[in-house]
């Protein structure tokens, strides 16, 4: 059994610690600690060094007592968006949410604690194991690069499983969409808006020219599109001489993306040229797709494990990006599982205490079918 009160406590003693990106020392702390207590062997890399952060990827290792079983890693990710600070907690019954001015940060400390009370669970419970390794990542919230910066030749284990989405727990997320970064700076001609506007080519107008003719949103079931921010101009009274873009698309089929992105970048170029100014556009992946089935080992293992405790295998399709999209590139296995919080990045954001135990059964049902195959 898991102690649903003590995985509530857990929870919310994460979500008392301030934890936005490359600040997560106390999370760190945290969460050594308590792995340090249930006998596993910890380290912290230097992964905050190279980032500019105050904490590096915590690394923990539990060695099997079944030498035969499949080694599996568990992963979650220690930051939070902001605001976070000032956080004020409501628990009625089942939902623990803020008063509305923070976010709750359930993104992901609902993950941690998930891991941390299902490995308490079947450690206590003397269940037989694989190996199990534990990475709790550093600032995911601003582009995977806890992950990116890992060492993967240390990661142990043949596949793992990434606690980084919201309910349903024991939710298999069995896709996840490349990600591709699109930059544009417009440059055109400034002059004084009242006494010679003629002379001036507004960079602003040949950028909202653009965006009207460009197809975003929702583009089809796999793709999307977005134009996130926009900064230009100097004064009112001065013609606009140069404007910057930051957009996006994201897609689970790579034709499709590579297509959307083609289709951005000509637009910005072609109605820049028609005014006279001109787009400067760079184009970055972020990060790369995958895709399971339920033929796949990775697979397989989950279903195992929602039916040890009468889960429905429920598969889903992401839109976002995780640190699995990271371990899968560098050529690990991982998937995304799903935990216990809803609205996550907005300050509606809640979770529920009875998903918060199913996920940390599901943790633990994991650890004993790794074991048995």
């Amino acid at each position: 059994m898991i102690n649903a009160e003590r995985v509530k406590r857990t929870f919310l003693d994460l979500l008392e610690i301030n934890s936005p990106s490359r600040q997560e020392r106390g999370v760190a702390d945290y969460v050594k600690a308590r792995l340090v207590s249930l006998g596993l062997d910890v380290i912290e890399d230097d992964a905050g060094e190279k980032i500019g952060g105050n904490a590096g990827n915590v690394i923990a290792f539990l060695p099997g007592t079944k030498p035969d079983a499949t080694p599996i890693f568990l992963s979650a990710h220690m930051d939070t968006v902001e605001p976070t600070d000032k956080l004020k907690l409501i628990i009625e019954d089942d939902t623990i949410r803020t008063d509305g001015s923070t976010i709750l940060g359930g993104d992901d400390k609902a993950g941690i604690t998930a891991i941390i009370e299902g490995l308490a669970a079947a450690i206590e419970q003397a269940l037989p194991t694989g190996d199990v390794q534990i990475i709790f990542s550093i600032s995911e919230e601003q582009g995977l690069r806890g992950a990116k910066e890992l060492d993967h030749s240390q990661i142990r284990a043949n596949m793992g499983y990434v606690f980084d989405t919201g309910k349903p727990a024991a939710a298999l997320m069995v896709s996840a969409p490349t990600h591709t970064r699109i930059s544009a700076e417009i440059k055109g001609k400034a002059a004084h808006a009242g006494v010679e506007p003629e002379k001036g080519v507004s960079a602003i107008v040949a950028a909202s020219k653009a965006i009207s003719k460009m197809k975003l949103g929702r583009i089809d079931s796999e793709t999307t599109a977005n134009i996130g921010r926009i900064e230009g101009g100097k004064a009112r009274n001065i013609v606009p001489d140069t404007v910057k873009i930051n957009a996006e698309a994201r897609s689970r089929n790579n034709e499709k993306l590579d297509a959307q992105v083609k289709h951005m970048v000509e637009v910005f170029e072609r109605e820049a040229a028609d005014m006279g100014a001109t787009a400067n556009v760079d184009v970055l992946t972020q990060y790369h797709t995958y895709r399971w089935t339920p033929e796949d080992d990775i697979v397989k293992l989950a279903m195992s494990a929602c039916d040890k405790i009468g889960a429905e295998h429920i598969f889903l399709d992401g839109g976002g990006g995780s640190d699995a999209n990271v371990y899968n590139t560098a050529g690990i296995p991982a998937m995304v599982i799903g935990t216990a919080y809803t609205d996550p990045h907005a300050t509606s954001e809640q979770a529920s205490v009875k998903e918060l135990v199913k996920a940390a059964e599901f943790v633990k049902a994991l650890i004993q079918s790794a074991a048995l195959t």
